[in-house]
């Protein structure tokens, strides 16, 4: 049984450095955009939510059987579902030999220990989602039954047609144990958060040592020169399926067109706009060509020569005429592979990675050691990053002017019932005119209500320290007693 379970834990070890690669872009930008900074704390949990779901799927599918052409018969047993919940208790009672026993029945019965381990799958899951994603009960009730279903299905359809026939059984059974799995880590991830940090504290700490991260910036950088490759090699594609040779000044115009003159009209270059930044001059006035342009060459001298080596040697391996065997020896591990590789390169291309590599380091060296983490174009051109409002920083900010508002709300409504127009006007605490406060503290729609608030805003100074009325309630229609002002008794007639 304990074999059965470790080959997909080993599956998933050897996919997940892979998989976590590739995801690490996308992985930042939504972090980045999200909370603003790529805190420690917050990757390691998303990383480790990534490891556990790709060995809970893992454990779903594998060991892979082999197609065979009786496969089907094979697994004849298991081709239609079990329905029936409850099964399982029975098939504990079968495999206990109808004997009841503490050995026979829990402690050497396959049977009970796959429903623990079906319950102990998706328990992880309930505690991600509690700690990371901050999901409710019910919330995370609901997704573990769906990652369940999803579980029994792939299993069901033979991994969605991979196999002709399905391989295992779905089982009610493991779906209502799997979603009671995710319940129980919801449950018990409450102790576990009180003793773990909260994830808004360590982002709330990194983003108050460092506004603008190294690693948001680097993120940005990414991604500009990803998508200046990208259309750079699209408009050369473009020109070459015409009928004509691409032109040489396409990537250079490409270059200032992306680095130059989209910062000089928007403020930031794509990769900043999708990273939440923007570019800002030391001295706080506008962004001028002769800084743009100066940056933009610095930033070209030092990561350019590095890609553009990285880019003839990926051409070298695609296109050179290989020597029998060479790839039989690149495929090696260790310093072998490696050495073939690099004597395939000629000396200028292997002099270009070098150099950019020598250089991209050093201004990575750099900028780590600078105490505002400037780097050297930064601080030559005059011109660094500044941080837009992040997601959840919007999410508070407007959260925090509801309160507000709520709170200057409440305040004017108890001042106007305590009969105070002053009172009522500087709880108001906004530039608009007392009439509207007074009015809408009233909360009434009638026609005394806009008089009284018009008679007081046109009332002096003095006078709004005094009540409007000395005695006698107001009712719909006007002031009922004898004593109401005569102001406002004439500005009620004149309303109606």
């Amino acid at each position: 049984m304990a074999t059965a379970y470790l080959l997909p834990i080993k599956t998933a070890a050897a996919l997940f450095p892979l998989l976590a690669l590739l995801l690490l872009l996308p992985t930042a930008v939504v972090l980045y955009r999200r909370h603003g900074v790529m805190s420690r704390g917050r990757t390691l949990s998303l990383y480790g939510f990534l490891y556990y779901s790709l060995t809970a799927f893992c454990m779903t599918i594998v060991p892979l059987p082999k197609q065979t052409g009786d496969m089907c018969e094979r697994f004849a047993p298991v081709a239609h579902p079990q329905w029936m919940p409850g099964n399982t208790f029975s098939d504990i009672w079968k495999e206990a030999h109808h004997k009841v026993g503490l050995n026979s029945l829990v402690l050497q019965n396959p049977a009970v220990a796959g429903t623990v381990f079906n319950l102990l799958l998706l328990l992880p899951l309930g505690v991600f989602l509690r700690y990371h994603f901050a999901r409710s009960l019910r919330a995370t009730a609901v997704i573990g039954f769906v990652v369940a279903m999803s579980f029994e299905l792939t299993q069901w359809t033979g991994v969605w047609g991979l196999y002709s026939c399905p391989y295992r059984l779905f089982d009610v059974d493991d779906l209502i144990v799997n979603t009671a799995g995710a319940v129980a880590g919801w449950l018990l991830a409450g102790p576990v958060a009180r003793m773990l940090p909260a994830l808004e504290a360590l982002d709330g700490r990194a983003l108050a040592a460092r506004p603008v991260p190294f690693g948001r910036r680097l993120t940005a950088l990414v991604v500009d020169v990803a998508g200046y490759v990208v259309a750079s090699v699209f408009a050369a594609a473009v020109t070459t399926y015409q009928g004509g040779a691409a032109p040489s000044w396409i990537p250079v115009g490409i270059f200032v067109a992306w680095f130059i003159l989209l910062p000089l009209a928007t403020g930031a270059t794509p990769g900043k706009r999708l990273l939440l930044l923007k570019l800002v001059s030391d001295d706080g006035g506008p962004l001028v060509p002769w800084r743009l342009t100066l940056r933009a060459l610095l930033l070209g001298a030092l990561v350019m020569p590095f890609l553009s080596g990285l880019f003839l040697a990926m051409l070298t391996l695609l296109h050179e005429p290989w020597p029998s065997g060479l790839f039989a020896t690149v495929r090696d591990s260790g310093a072998q592979g490696a050495a073939a590789v690099l004597t395939a390169l000629s000396p200028i291309q292997l002099l270009a990675v070098m150099t950019g590599f020598a250089l991209t380091a050093t201004c990575v060296r750099k900028t780590l050691r600078h105490p505002d983490r400037l780097a050297p174009h930064d601080r030559i051109s005059g011109i660094r990053n500044a941080p837009l409002p992040h997601r959840r920083a919007k999410r508070a900010g407007a959260q925090d002017g509801g309160v507000r508002a709520a709170a200057q709300d409440g305040g004017v409504r108890a001042a106007a019932r305590a009969g105070g127009v002053r009172a009522a006007a500087r709880a108001a605490d906004q530039s608009g005119p007392v009439a509207v406060a007074v009015a809408r503290a009233a909360d009434q729609s009638g026609p005394v209500a806009v008089t009284v608030a018009r008679a007081a805003d046109d009332a002096p100074a003095g006078d709004l320290d005094r009540p409007l009325v000395s005695t006698g309630p107001v009712g719909p229609s006007g002031p009922t007693g004898p004593t109401g002002s005569a102001e406002v008794q004439r500005s009620a007639a004149d309303s109606r």
